[in-house]
């Protein structure tokens, strides 16, 4: 009679070395460009926050560049777990994601206390808790799920329709608080992960047909028609943006004080102290829906450009990664986060410019604000993982 005998388990020290070895392959694989400029934008983005906030606490000129700081060490450590997490784990669970989402965004409309006019943040002590920041991310991971499922039947109404009805239910509730800059931000990466997707041409076109109406709708036909869907400050903002002139030391003042400081840095900037626009306070919210503003009038043109050069460089790393994932479902989620991102960064800065409604969307990496901060750095794991993985599946 023959015997087969059971493979000997290998020794603690070769497992210790196989875990090492897939360690450091995964530390190799990983885009050190893109971790670079991940690292170049928060440092920039605390330089810029130390200048434009010295004045604004009297006798503690390093608050919020502390506070700053404090998020960004937190979302350094979100950036590792994500990083760690495998895509197709995510995908897996994309559902108990869903219903973290949709938790999330329903506890701010029942727990959350009115604050200018809407219900977005829940105070946790030490920072405001945003939770429809954190669910950008969220939203993607779900949304990229749906249509990586779908496969091939993406290309089909019925799917399609399937995967906006999911989509609306986030979008819809971010609207209710009301927060429309991040409700547009949802809506921007759905659109992107549709078209990695491989929906039609054709279902592209009809829904944006149908969603210029729906612009219509909610800006003129519907309060033509004595209904109110947007809040009067909504309102009167959209209104500034389409009629710079209507009334420009009420809505339109933002707009206005964000433009005389944007030009007024010039080439190099009127410095720290200098910067009259940000120091004494005529240009509101300037380190948050404004802050790039504030950093054009504090270090000119040259200052702002840098800025704007590490975005560009962290983009194309992004989009080389969505060429890279290893799965479909990777690839998605890659690509609606760098639309994600770079749609906010073109309506911040164009909002500062006159060229973008004023929405109230944070400036990635630079806005004071830790949901903003440790999201973003939380989606920049995500990639660096989705990276990593795709170089070690093309190896092997």
């Amino acid at each position: 009679m023959d015997f087969v005998t059971a493979p000997r388990p290998l020794p603690a020290r070769f497992r210790r070395a196989e875990r090492a070895a897939a360690a450091t392959s995964f530390v190799r694989s990983l885009d050190w460009i893109l971790v670079g400029t991940v690292g170049a934008l928060v440092a920039y983005g605390l330089w810029a926050i130390g200048g434009i906030t010295k004045h604004d606490v009297a006798g503690n000129e390093q608050y919020y560049l502390v506070r700053q700081g404090i998020y960004a060490a937190m979302g350094g450590i979100g950036l590792l777990a994500a990083l760690l997490v495998p895509t197709d784990r995510l995908r897996e669970h994309r559902r108990t994601v869903f219903g973290a989402l949709i938790a999330l965004l329903v506890l701010v409309l029942l727990a959350a206390e009115f604050t200018r006019g809407s219900k977005r943040w829940i105070d946790v002590g030490f920072f405001q808790f945003q939770p429809s920041e954190f669910g950008k991310v969220l939203f993607v991971l779900v949304i990229a799920g749906a249509v990586a499922d779908a496969g091939k039947e993406i290309a089909r109404w019925s799917t399609v329709i399937r995967v906006l009805g999911l989509a609306l239910i986030p979008i819809g509730l971010v609207f209710l608080q009301p927060d429309l800059g991040t409700a547009l931000v949802y809506c921007a990466a759905a659109a992107a992960i549709l078209f990695i997707g491989g929906t039609r041409w054709r279902h592209l076109l009809v829904l944006g047909v149908v969603t210029t109406i729906a612009v219509v709708s909610l800006l003129w036909a519907l309060p033509a028609a004595g209904i109110e869907v947007l809040k009067p400050y909504q309102t009167e903002r959209l209104t500034a943006f389409t009629d710079p002139t209507h009334d420009p030391s009420g809505a339109g003042y933002n707009v206005n004080q964000s433009v005389t400081a944007v030009g007024a840095g010039g080439l190099r900037g009127r410095g720290v102290d200098g910067a009259t626009q940000t120091n004494l306070d005529y240009l509101p919210e300037h380190a948050t829906d404004f802050v790039f503003a504030s950093l054009s009038e504090q270090r000119g043109f040259l200052g702002a450009a840098g800025l704007l050069l590490l975005y560009l460089l962290l983009l194309w790393r992004g989009i080389r990664i969505v060429g890279l994932a290893p799965d479909s479902y990777s690839m998605l989620v890659a690509g609606g986060i760098v639309f994600a991102i770079l749609f906010q960064i073109f309506v911040n800065v164009g909002m500062t410019m006159g060229i973008a409604p004023v929405t109230g969307i944070p400036l990635p990496f630079v806005s004071v604000g830790g949901s903003s901060m440790i999201t973003n750095l939380i989606a920049m794991g995500l990639l660096l993982g989705i990276h990593a993985r795709g170089r070690l599946a093309a190896r092997r």
